[in-house]
Formats: C-alpha cells, sequence, structure tokens
C-alpha cells in the first residue's frame, strides 16, 4: 500500500516527467510563431532550445526549436528517437558518426530539410560567427520515452542501426525517386539542400495546380511531406489522425479548421516559420494569399514506407484525397461550406492577389 512518503504512482506521462527537469521552456498553442519562441540554456546540448507542444500534436510527436549562437556547436548527441531537422534561418553544418566509425557531413542554410540516422552520434555547428542559427526538429520521443521511460537507456544505447545511414550521396542532397501514384510520389533521402528549390509533382487531387512529394529520411517512421498551392488558389478541405506538424516554407496564406457540425471556423494565419497542427479528425483547408506559390512542409509519426497506425495508413494511401461521400476524408469544392469561398475572395481582394479558380458551390 502506497504512503504518504510513497505515492501512488498513475496516469504517469514519462516524456513530460523527463521534459520537466531538462528545464527549458514549453511553448504551447494551436499555431507557433517559431522564429518568436523563447529559447533557454539546454545543458544536454550545450546550447538554447524550447520545446513545442501543439493542440494537434497527438501522443507520438514533439518539436523542437534549437538556437545555436554565432560560432556555437551543440555538444555531441545520440538517441534511439527519429528527429527529422528543418532549418529556419542561419547557415552551418552537422556532423554524423555511426557506431563502426563511418562519418559523413553536409552543409545547410535556409530551408534545409534532413533527418538524423536512429542512434548515430551528431553534431550540429553554426557557421556564422555573427548570425544565430535557428533549426527546428520534429521528433518521436513522446512514444519512445512512454515505451522505455527510461532516459538513460534512450540516450545511452549502443546498438548500431546501420540500416538506417543509407547511401552515402544521400547527405550530399542526392536522392532517388520513386514513382508511385499522384500524391505518393517519393523522393528518398537523408538531406535536402532547399525545399524551396525542390522539384514536385502534380496531386491535382487536392485542388487546382497542386503538387506534393513525399519523403523517405533515413529509413524512418517519421514522416514528412511537401505540398504547393499556385497563387490564387486553395486546397480542398479535408480531415486526418492527429500530429501532421505543418510548417509554411514559401508565400503566406491561412488555414481554416473545424469539427463537423461546428458552427464557425478556427483560423490560423501563416508565413515561413508558422507551424500548427490539426488536432485528431479535424477538418482543415489550406489558402493561399500570397502572388507567389505557397509551400509547406508536413511532418509526422507514421510515413509512407512505415505507416505506423491504421489511421496514417488510410490517411497517406488517399483517405485524404478521397471524398467523404465515397468513405474518404475529403470535401470536394462543390460541397464545402459557401462561407469558405468567399471569405478567399475577400481576403485576396485585401491582399490585391487576384482569384483563380471559379467558385464551385451554391452562394
Amino acid at each position: 500500500m502506497a504512503t504518504a512518503a510513497e505515492p501512488t504512482r498513475v496516469g504517469v506521462d514519462p516524456y513530460l516527467v523527463w521534459l520537466a527537469g531538462e528545464g527549458i521552456p514549453v511553448v504551447e498553442g494551436f499555431g507557433v510563431d517559431l522564429m518568436r519562441v523563447e529559447t533557454r540554456p539546454w545543458a544536454r546540448l550545450e546550447a538554447k532550445a524550447a520545446a513545442v507542444h501543439l493542440k494537434g500534436r497527438g501522443d507520438f510527436v514533439s518539436m523542437f526549436v534549437l538556437e545555436l549562437p554565432p560560432a556555437a556547436a551543440t555538444a555531441p548527441q545520440r538517441h534511439l528517437y527519429e528527429e527529422v531537422v528543418y532549418v529556419l534561418e542561419g547557415r552551418g553544418s552537422t556532423t554524423i558518426e555511426a557506431v563502426d566509425g563511418r562519418r559523413h557531413a553536409f552543409e545547410w542554410g535556409p530551408r534545409s530539410l534532413f533527418a538524423i540516422p536512429l542512434n548515430v552520434r551528431y553534431r550540429h555547428f553554426n557557421g556564422s560567427g555573427s548570425e544565430r542559427a535557428l533549426l527546428v526538429s520534429t521528433t518521436s520521443l513522446p512514444v519512445v520515452m512512454n515505451l522505455f521511460h527510461n532516459p538513460d537507456f534512450v540516450f545511452g544505447a549502443e546498438w548500431d542501426f546501420q540500416e538506417r545511414l543509407g547511401r552515402a550521396r544521400y547527405f550530399q542532397g542526392e536522392g532517388d525517386f520513386i514513382p508511385l501514384r499522384p500524391g505518393n510520389h517519393v523522393w528518398e533521402t537523408n538531406f535536402v539542400p532547399d525545399l524551396a528549390a525542390l522539384e514536385l509533382k502534380d496531386w491535382s487531387e487536392r485542388g487546382p495546380g497542386s503538387k506534393n512529394i513525399m519523403f523517405v529520411l533515413a529509413e524512418g517512421t517519421l514522416h514528412a511531406h511537401l505540398s504547393e498551392m499556385p497563387p490564387g488558389t486553395y486546397k480542398k478541405g479535408h480531415r486526418h489522425p492527429a500530429d501532421f506538424h505543418v510548417m509554411s516554407v514559401t508565400g503566406g496564406g491561412y488555414s481554416l479548421l473545424w469539427y463537423e457540425g461546428d458552427a464557425d471556423f478556427h483560423r490560423v494565419d501563416w508565413q515561413h516559420g508558422t507551424v500548427f497542427a490539426p488536432p485528431d479528425q479535424m477538418f482543415h483547408q489550406h489558402f493561399n494569399t500570397s502572388p507567389v506559390p505557397a509551400r509547406y512542409l508536413a511532418t509526422a509519426l507514421g510515413s509512407l514506407r512505415y505507416p505506423f497506425t491504421e489511421g496514417k495508413r488510410k490517411a497517406l494511401f488517399g483517405g485524404v484525397s478521397t471524398s467523404v461521400k465515397q468513405g474518404g476524408d475529403q470535401i470536394e469544392y462543390e460541397d464545402q461550406d459557401p462561407r469558405i469561398h468567399r471569405r478567399y475572395e475577400e481576403v485576396t481582394r485585401r491582399a490585391g492577389v487576384e482569384v483563380r479558380m471559379p467558385f464551385l458551390g451554391p452562394r
């Protein structure tokens, strides 16, 4: 029987317990401007950092903002959770060393994307002597910590996952294109130098001129995909499981979010540096209000290669581009709330952007 000195241990979240002991800020919200997140020294990394917990982050994923002062470097790290890193600002490099001694190094800049192969030793270096570098990582730390609830094991295991390194050229910005079907075409790599310059493939099922590419990064279970909307257009509304963290890469706009039956919408405005995560099965819709193509990066747990859950399998293999009338999770334009297009016309008019798609639903 538990005593006052030995309380009953129920409802424990080992990840949150661990995080509370790390001494860094935790930022919460529906959407967050990552460029303005307050960071504090993190002894573990010997750099400044903050955790970001979005309303729709779900049970498996969290984000960390890492700020490297000029000419600084992180302490060597290794861990049993996956990590996908996006560069918000600054230039620098990352070195990776596998247990067997193999080394890789690559240089990154704004809008670079890369993955840390599982349990390799790595360090990040700020290449500027006068400007900070700001990185944001999506990690599977919550699910890993909650499964093992042993930080020493998560950060100290010696196992070498050799299959996670991939080909050496994957660290040099090269990759392999794997054609599947619109919406599921894959770029397999470990490092993308510039998401703004990457070639995308047509996916008209999601909207006029819509393009995307899905990533397999470091043979991981963490997912990432990059989507684009032309100026004057918006995507069709859809829903899926939680934890897709959506980050603006180019252009600007807004997203509407709502549950079926809601009287109104929740709106998130975004530009480069903004991140939000739609909660589980909450409908959402993305709108480009800028005069240039709007690209956004989405990260989550459950990749095209390793979907992890049945919900992610459905979403990634056609669920988000199949009409709700056919058992999917997409709202076709002709079935959407008529307020949606009217509001878009008003917003783009104020922004001086021409709407380049017809209105298909009732006014």
